[in-house]
């Protein structure tokens, strides 16, 4: 490079139009106009100082971050297509061909882990630990040597090597999930994932429409569970199950007994929901392209990356950034199976890619704003905060700043102090703790939607736009268009209506159920995903809510309670919160679980002395949460029908376990409202006395 050329690479314009040359002069004493160095005597020190001055500013200018550059016009992330302005594609699309693959030897998702095989060869792929030691590592070519040897032990036992032989798996997350998995993919059968929080009568209806003969199980408890369907009668395929873990002599005996075979997954290794969403590996592959696609050039996966293992392996979301993780010949790590030590799991990892849903950011940004107890603290960490997004606003994304190294590092090393990449989705996130976390965290954040039926993601924010309060653009294996829902007065043509999603990586349709099919897909291929969204003037999307879960009060007012629950969980008081209404009631009602590390110190502030258990029990404090939620739900430009008018304070975390929410952390309605439907009567005949 030419001096001159070098010179210039040294100057670039800020958001206000200046160069940081001229803002560097701005920090200089003024200087009179009539100045010119012929006019000074400088004496040697003089001299030496600003040759100092001019190697400072020299070092700095070479050293600066740097704004990376965004793929795409960030003020037109998607572009109508043929002109209808509420159907857009990808603004990273030449035309309205969609993407299929980005590479051309990576077409299903067994040719994505062979692509990570040939990269990765002996290096570390799966990895695991036991508690108080640390991770243990499967490279690649032993999962692939694994999955190769379980395979031709399924087909032994029977299994048949087309797309139409489905064998369920009934576990947590842990290496034999994958191995498993790829066993399938191998020999070209179909993987069914089973979890707990199905319930009994839709763990019997898969079970039962995809005929499935064989299962492979974690622990004897969930093969207890299976032989107590196969003992009534009610499974008559089951035939067959495989468990990770060593079994009692009775639960062989027991399977004998009811013509179950029980066998250890050493014996078989020989040398989301009632649906059945059919996903294929073009559905997968075009999805994991079109991520690559925008990254490309922005961030790359590397084979020394690795991804923390939490989210259940049984939805989408998590086999997508596994799938991913091994395209690159990247390692992904187990967590123990107990979600309480999974931020111990996060410290000894040290994971550099972190798969979230909105609830977990919200507990990290949460704990993080309630460990600031000072004023003096609370200010400093808000300054600092500022600070950083003004460098995202102008595009740079950076972990080594003076605001990092005095008040972010701890917060960094308590998520391992390597990470490189976070993803969220399932839910949207609050603005608010998005922006705060984008700061503190120092690293690439990114947003996505989707839903099983298209294969995980349709949107995904773009690369150097760091703002919130929206998903993102289409991906480029998608259009998303609006339809209109009349009755909730959305309509398309003024950018707002149901998400129709219609590509490559849109599902075939539910297993053996024409009619649901028909209900999600209609005649034209496009998916109606049951959510309310709106177009945003830079063509990214913002989730409103979900179609299913509005509701109408007696008075005609239309109710989105997800959009009201993400408000009132900023309240320092509240960890979980379930918003209540009925066509037949004038207002809102709530049930909140207090945050159990904050709500005994929060209501000593207001002079109230007890247990959690107290309370919650206690009508002066239900006052005082039901005043913060008010305050906070109007400072967020909710309106008077949309807050909640008396509430109550229950003791116990919703959680997966006592089926109040679902494997990715999303509340149960209609459980919900079952398990306090005794307390909602209550309240409501209470005001109504």
């Amino acid at each position: 490079m030419q001096f001159q050329d070098w010179l210039r690479s040294l100057r670039f314009t800020g958001g206000d139009g200046k160069s940081e040359m001229d803002n560097l002069k701005t920090l200089l004493p003024s200087l009179p106009t009539s100045f010119s160095l012929s006019s000074l005597s400088l004496s040697p020190s003089s001299i030496i100082g600003l040759g100092a001055l001019a190697s400072l500013t020299t070092y700095w200018l070479v050293t600066r971050p740097r704004p990376t550059q965004p793929p795409c016009d960030l003020q037109a992330q998607s572009i109508p297509v043929q002109g209808d302005q509420s159907c857009r594609r990808s603004a990273l699309l030449t035309d309205d061909n969609l993407l299929e693959f980005y590479y051309e030897d990576t077409k299903t998702v067994y040719d994505m882990f062979q692509r990570g095989l040939q990269i990765a060869g002996n290096g570390p792929c799966l990895g695991f630990r036991n508690p108080g030691e640390p991770y243990q590592w499967i490279s690649y070519t032993e999962v692939a040597e694994r999955a190769q040897v379980l395979g031709s032990g399924l087909l032994a036992k029977g299994c048949k090597p087309n797309p139409q032989q489905f064998v369920g798996i009934f576990a947590q997350n842990r290496p034999e999930w994958v191995i498993a998995e790829l066993a399938c993919y191998t020999f070209s059968m179909a993987l069914v994932p089973l979890y707990d929080t199905l319930g009994l009568e839709a763990m019997v209806h898969i079970l039962n429409l995809a005929e499935i003969s064989m299962v492979i199980c974690d622990k004897e408890d969930k093969a207890e569970s299976l032989l107590k369907h196969k003992e009534k009668g009610v499974t008559p395929a089951l035939s067959c199950l495989v468990l990770f873990n060593p079994f009692s002599a009775a639960l062989l005996e027991r399977g004998r007994k009811c013509g179950v075979e029980i066998l250890q997954l050493s014996q078989i290794m020989v040398r989301n929901i009632p649906k059945g969403a059919m996903i294929t590996h073009g559905n997968i592959a075009s999805n994991t392209s079109s991520v690559i696609k925008i990254l490309e050039g922005y961030f790359v996966i590397h084979q020394e990356d690795v991804s923390i293992s939490y989210l259940p392996l049984a939805h989408m979301f998590e086999r997508m950034i596994q799938v991913s993780m091994f395209c690159h010949g990247a390692r992904v790590g187990f967590y123990q199976g107990d979600i309480s030590l999974l931020m111990d799991d996060i410290k000894t990892l040290k994971p550099t890619f972190f798969p979230v849903v909105p609830r977990l950011l919200n507990r990290i940004y949460d704990k993080i704003v309630g460990s600031v107890t000072s004023p003096l603290r609370r200010a400093l960490l808000h300054y600092a905060v500022r600070r950083k997004q003004a460098e995202l606003s102008s595009g740079v994304v950076r972990n080594n700043s003076v605001w990092d190294r005095l008040i972010f590092n701890k917060i960094q090393a308590s998520l391992g102090g390597n990470l490189r990449f976070i993803l969220t989705a399932s839910a949207p996130i609050s603005p608010t703790v998005l922006s705060f976390l984008r700061a503190t965290l120092g690293c690439l954040i990114f947003e996505g939607y989707g839903q099983t039926e298209c294969t995980a993601g349709c949107t995904f924010s773009m690369p150097g736009d760091w703002s919130a309060g929206h998903v993102g653009a289409p991906l480029p294996c998608a259009m998303v268009k609006l339809t209109d829902i009349p009755d909730m007065n959305y309509y398309a043509k003024n950018g707002e209506g149901e998400i129709c999603i219609r590509g490559h990586s849109v599902f075939r349709g539910y297993l053996k159920d024409e009619e649901r099919t028909g209900e999600t897909l209609d005649a034209d291929g496009w998916l109606h995903t049951g959510d309310v969204g709106q177009w945003l003037p830079n063509g990214t999307l913002r989730i409103v809510d979900r179609k299913k879960h509005i509701f109408k009060l007696s008075q005609g007012e239309y109710i989105a309670p997800e959009k009201i629950e993400n408000v009132y969980t900023r309240c320092v008081p509240v960890l979980q919160v379930f918003v209540h209404g009925d066509s037949l009631q004038s207002y809102l009602i709530g049930v909140v679980v207090p945050d159990p590390e904050v709500f005994v110190d929060w209501a000593k502030e207001r002079g109230i002395v007890g247990s959690y258990e107290e309370l919650c029990q206690n009508p002066d404090v239900k006052k005082a949460v039901l005043e913060d939620m008010t305050a906070v739900g109007k400072e967020a430009g909710l309106k008077s029908f949309e807050q909640v008018k008396d509430l109550y304070l229950h003791p116990d975390m919703f959680s997966v376990s006592n089926g109040l929410l679902t494997p990715t952390l999303k509340s149960r309605r209609v459980d919900l409202r079952r398990v306090f439907s005794e307390q909602i009567a209550r309240m409501y005949r209470k005001s109504s006395v």
